[in-house]
């Protein structure tokens, strides 16, 4: 096993071991989030073998993987010797090091866990979060009777409202940023609560960041004068659409913009083909009423 801190590494072509999992385990999300996330005294590990790479951080006294759990929807190690790998690693370790880690779809937990027994420590992970996705059939039709009479009425009856409140609307996509971006921002500043407070500077900085990566983007519900009314900041891959961040501007509540984005998002993610859309991390209900079902996620924590 080597380890070193270059997010470079030819072993980043390496596969994942779990399956549709976004960006989240890919060189450039974890080289951003590392960037612009982490604190002074933070020390980088990407650790390597052969036919497995995982990357880490030792922060406060604990081993993790790179970024918060809020900001990494899904955690997995790449390549098919990942149990080895963190079997190697945790053997390196000096006695006392707790060992954190998050987000792992089943795919990647039992691998794992399967590598801290080849080091002499049991583990038994256990669920701490789970994840929305909707399976996508073939067309928008198909989708609106899947989700029953009640909630196919009320996405429609939204959709009316939102027409006749702001005029017809329109969903446009920034790659770069710009007006919509900063919309978002601007908007999501002005969420309540804690949502409202999540937005920092550095945080801009980092959503900036991700924007400047393949496969990102702001979809923007923009409204009959030209308003952004709704935004929605995530990714899109072969599998599907992995929605990351979204905002609406709270003077329009009443019509429900965020609702619309996410209905018209759905029909055109299926009608780009997508299997999934993944609400990502949370199990807010208006998830499960547009006909997304459970991920779970695993967590293993362990003092060597």
């Amino acid at each position: 096993m080597n380890t070193h801190t270059d997010w470079t590494s030819r072993g980043f072509a390496l596969a994942p071991v779990a399956d549709a999992i976004g960006p989240f385990s890919g060189p450039e999300f974890l080289a951003a989030l590392w960037n612009n996330t982490h604190v002074d005294g933070d020390e980088l590990i990407i650790a390597e073998a052969g036919d497995a790479l995982t990357a880490l951080t030792i922060a406060n006294g604990t081993l993790g993987f790179v970024g918060h759990r809020d900001l990494v929807d899904y955690r997995s190690p790449l390549g098919s010797g990942s149990g080895h790998l963190i079997g190697d690693l945790v053997r390196s370790l000096p006695s006392g090091t707790r060992i954190v880690l998050d987000s792992l779809p089943r795919e990647a937990a039992h691998p794992l866990a399967g590598g801290f027994r080849e080091a002499g420590i049991e583990v038994a992970p256990t669920v701490h979060d789970v994840t929305a996705v909707l399976a996508l059939p073939p067309t928008f039709d198909e989708y609106l009777m899947s989700i029953g009479k009640k909630d196919r009425h009320e996405l429609r009856r939204k959709r009316r409202r939102f027409e006749m409140a702001e005029g017809s609307f329109s969903v446009q996509r920034a790659i770069a940023d710009g007006h919509i971006f900063k919309r978002f921002v601007e908007l999501h500043r002005r969420s309540e609560g804690e949502k409202g407070r999540f937005m920092t500077p550095r945080m801009e900085q980092l959503f900036s960041a991700l924007l400047e990566l393949p496969g990102w983007g702001v979809d923007a519900l923009m409204t009959g004068t030209g308003d952004v009314a709704a935004a929605a900041f995530g990714y899109a891959d072969k599998d599907g659409y992995y929605l990351y961040n979204s905002a609406f501007d709270p003077a329009l509540r009443q019509v429900a913009p965020g609702q619309v984005l996410l209905g018209a998002m759905i029909e055109h993610a299926i009608s780009e083909g997508h299997r999934i859309f993944d609400f990502l991390k949370g199990n807010e209900a208006y998830k499960f009423r547009l006909g997304a079902g459970e991920r779970p996620l695993y967590e293993i924590v362990v003092v060597k």
